[in-house]
């Protein structure tokens, strides 16, 4: 397929192209062409309506012996799509349009005809006018007397048209210019109170900064000074902050609640406060013990009111080592507590 696509031919070496017989064609020759109907249309023969944009193919050829400008004018040839009757028309590069020649009628062309018959007047007055100067005169003195006329039937329909209407236009010019002076001002405002809005926004967070650094920096400086009035707070912190020490601490809370709720504190006077003594030192303890037979011996050689105390003091004896007893078996279980959470720790 590329072969035949090639763009240069093989001349021979004994080409000579003026050898070549050049063919002579008549002017007025006719070519045909593929074209659409410049304008609508209609047949005479038949009366059939051929619109603008018709496609038809139409035969072609100079008109002889007509120039415009140095253009040359062609003429068409179509056939009606009806009866077959011939329809010409031909190019008018003098209006940039076609021109109707037989065959048919063009439709809506009054607005063209109007035009074409003002110049032909406006041709005719101008002919008129060089060959003679008083018409030129009279023509003017009549076109003054036209505008004259024309400006006085204007001013007539104005007052007329003022009279009914009833409208002070002045008053309408200066409630718009105060209307806009208005809308000018509440656009000022509002972009004042916009202005300051952000201000006052920017004002207030600038603040917040402030506050939220100085209270980050308080609580830094307090930080300090508990690390520095505490330091074996260290130890606790390290102690519980570990993988078992939190849990340790609370079982451990949890254990002197509920021994707290079923005995009681041993350092709160509570109900079991009067059984609990403290364990006196060595010299104490010998004191008492030799001072009992004194005691004895007095109350034997006393009346019978002495006689009738000495009831009460054996009750006491009695119950010294009850409470002591008491307070020998509380510390034991305290102390087991105490080794439990030990272990548990």
């Amino acid at each position: 397929m590329s072969e035949r696509k090639v763009l240069n031919k093989y001349y021979p070496p004994d080409f000579d192209p003026s050898k070549i017989p050049k063919l002579k064609l008549p002017k007025d020759r006719q070519y045909v062409v593929r074209l659409m109907a410049p304008f609508n249309m209609r047949c005479k023969t038949c009366g059939e309506y051929i619109y603008k944009g018709k496609k038809f193919n139409a035969r072609k050829e100079t008109v002889q012996n007509e120039l415009y400008l140095g253009l040359p004018i062609f003429r068409f040839y179509i056939k009606c799509t009806r009866c077959l009757a011939e329809i010409t028309f031909k190019t008018d590069p003098e209006n940039t349009d076609y021109a109707m020649e037989h065959g048919a009628t063009r439709n809506f062309q009054a607005e063209k005809l109007i035009e074409e018959e003002e110049k032909k007047i406006q041709q005719e007055r101008e002919d008129e006018e060089l060959n003679n100067p008083m018409k030129v005169l009279e023509n003017r003195t009549r076109d003054s007397k036209l505008e004259m006329e024309v400006l006085e039937n204007l001013q007539e329909l104005k007052e007329l048209n003022q009279r009914q209407a009833q409208v002070d236009f002045e008053g309408m010019l200066g409630q718009y210019k105060e209307m806009e002076r208005r809308l000018r001002e509440r656009e000022q405002e509002e972009d004042e109170r916009e202005t300051k809005e952000m201000l006052e926004r920017a004002l207030v967070k600038r603040l917040r900064d402030s506050d939220s650094e100085e209270e980050t920096e308080d609580a830094k400086d307090q930080s300090r000074k508990h690390t520095a009035d505490k330091p074996t707070d260290i130890l606790t912190t390290d102690r519980s902050t570990g993988p078992q020490g939190s849990s340790s601490v609370g079982v451990k809370k949890q254990k002197v609640e509920s021994w707290e709720r079923s005995v009681g504190g041993l350092g709160v006077k509570g109900a079991l406060g009067s059984l609990v003594v403290r364990k006196k030192p060595a010299d104490s303890a010998c004191k008492p013990a030799a001072a009992a037979p004194r005691q004895a011996a007095d109350t034997q050689t006393d009346h019978s009111g002495a006689g009738a105390a000495q009831p009460e003091s054996s009750k006491a004896s009695n119950r010294q080592p009850v409470a002591s007893q008491n307070g020998s078996s509380l510390s034991l279980l305290g102390a087991y507590t105490d080794s439990d959470d030990s272990n548990s720790d």
